[in-house]
């Protein structure tokens, strides 16, 4: 997978990255079923993203058969780092904290959920 130094994906391109994350290397009729099944979506759009994607290098192309392969070439874990970077960075002014204390304010969190980040947090107090 490439190393970018900057990975600048589109909400929509994110969806059809999300789809080869968790699916692996797809055709786009595959890519457009699963995405269909959460929004409508022109599978000539899925189509065209996809070539756009292969153009900006966020996805390779194996073009060996007649339906063409794609796979992501961006690592999702890379990717969700700078994604949160960027929203610590833009809506937080930089906070980490203000970004976690938003997100458990705004949303039901279960005991599992608290115990696990008290746990987490511990770890990080542990390593300083």
């Amino acid at each position: 997978m490439t190393n970018k130094k900057q990975i600048k994906p589109t909400e929509s391109e994110l969806e059809i990255l999300q789809v080869l994350w968790e699916h692996g290397p797809s055709t786009v009729r595959k890519v457009h079923e699963e995405m269909a099944k959460s929004k409508d979506v022109g599978y000539t759009t899925t189509l065209k993203l996809m070539q756009i994607m292969h153009e900006k290098g966020l996805v390779s192309r194996d073009t060996s058969s007649k339906t063409h392969i794609y796979q992501s070439e961006v690592d999702q874990q890379q990717t969700s780092q700078q994604m949160v970077n960027k929203l610590i960075n833009n809506m937080f002014s930089g906070s980490a904290s203000r970004l976690v204390m938003q997100a458990l304010g705004n949303h039901k969190t279960s005991k599992t959920e608290i115990e696990a980040i008290k746990r987490y947090l511990d770890e990080l107090e542990n390593k300083s």
